[in-house]
């Protein structure tokens, strides 16, 4: 095992979870110590204990963006709590930048959460009887931050959420997109290293909800946090996710790439979850395209490599010739035709319903 912090590739480890266990019930330790490890959570309910984590293990890099999924009790919330721990678990080591967050005195926890961790839950939390600039500025207050320095702070972060404006509104005067709006820039003003989420949109009606995983995606390009995010949404997931981690009863059945996770289910329980999920949500422009002919003139369209088929898909089909595909400093590598887009939007489903 690579030591913590770091990873076989020499990336930087930011999140670094080992056997994580997390059993509620007053004989939980000494069952789990029984068990060997071997938690059947059925059994374990008999007992008299709830299996919330079952042997997690696994690792964030620097920047990546993790969403941890699963249904209603798969455990995918309380994960997010034993890391950021807001509970104990009751096994395992977890490591915040190689450092054992178990054994922290309540001190050096208060200050890791202080300087380093990002909050955002479903409820907003927002303090009814401040503005949107004073519930920006109270956490960099509490850290003990100036007035007038927390204040121009809170302003920045009012811009890149885009609430100028509406600075001096109270909650009250907000809607649900606003008020979250504000609860994401309350938890960037302390310039957290580590975002945890915590289903932060599913309250929202499903438009805000859209437009408010367009701002979440913009403000990861700007500020490249390293982000657990919690959601029981498997659209959201793929939408946002660099790696997805499927739960179920404790249990994390499959960790990897949106594409991984739905091409090459490792269970049966992930093959059922992803079975209807359209192709074109997870691979990219490179998957389908062609190498360049030189005798083939291309349009002046141009898409990246790692584009999302669905994402660019109308814009490909309204061209009459093939487009361009780039790689990240814009050098052409390849051309993609629209007949390979329609095939993946229509040919898949096609064949399915043949076979039905």
């Amino acid at each position: 095992m690579s030591s913590p912090g770091e990873t076989t590739q020499n990336k930087q480890s930011v999140i670094q979870c080992d056997a994580v266990y997390k059993i509620f019930g007053e004989n939980a330790k000494k069952m789990l110590q029984s068990a060997k490890g071997n938690v059947d959570a059925k059994l374990f309910q008999e007992a008299g204990c709830i299996v919330g984590v079952n042997n997690a293990s696994f690792e964030v890099q620097k920047g990546d963006l993790l969403v941890v999924m699963g249904l209603s009790g798969s455990g995918k919330s309380t994960l997010l709590r034993c890391i950021s721990r807001l509970t104990d678990a009751t096994a395992g080591n977890i490591f915040i930048d190689g450092e054992d967050l178990l054994a922290m005195s309540n001190k050096k926890l208060i200050e890791l959460r202080r300087n380093k961790m990002g909050m955002v839950f479903q409820s907003f939390a927002l303090l009814p009887h401040k503005t949107v600039l004073e519930n920006i500025a109270f956490p960099l207050q509490v850290k003990g931050s100036s007035t007038e320095d927390s204040i121009k702070r809170a302003k920045d972060m009012v811009d890149l959420v885009g609430l100028d404006g509406r600075e001096n509104y109270f909650p009250r005067e907000l809607s649900g997109g606003q008020q979250q709006r504000v609860g994401i820039a309350r938890s960037l003003a302390v310039e957290p290293d580590i975002w945890f989420l915590d289903e932060p949109f599913s309250a929202l009606d499903p438009l805000i909800r859209k437009e408010m995983q367009d701002e979440f995606l913009r403000l990861q390009g700007v500020l490249n946090k390293t982000i657990l995010f919690v959601t029981h949404d498997f659209d959201e997931a793929l939408r946002l996710a660099d790696r997805i981690a499927i739960m179920k009863e404790g249990v994390i059945e499959q960790l990897d790439t949106p594409a991984n996770i739905v091409l090459n289910p490792a269970t049966e329980y992930v093959r059922k979850f992803t079975e209807e999920v359209p192709r074109e949500k997870v691979l990219k422009i490179e998957s389908v395209m062609d190498p360049v002919d030189s005798s083939e003139e291309l349009s002046d369209l141009k898409v990246s490599k790692d584009a999302i088929i669905e994402t660019v898909a109308e814009a490909v089909l309204s061209e009459r010739k093939p487009v361009a595909v780039v790689d990240a400093n814009n050098k052409v590598v390849g051309a993609v035709h629209s007949s390979k887009v329609i095939h993946v939007l229509f040919g898949s489903r096609t064949e399915k319903e043949n076979k039905d």
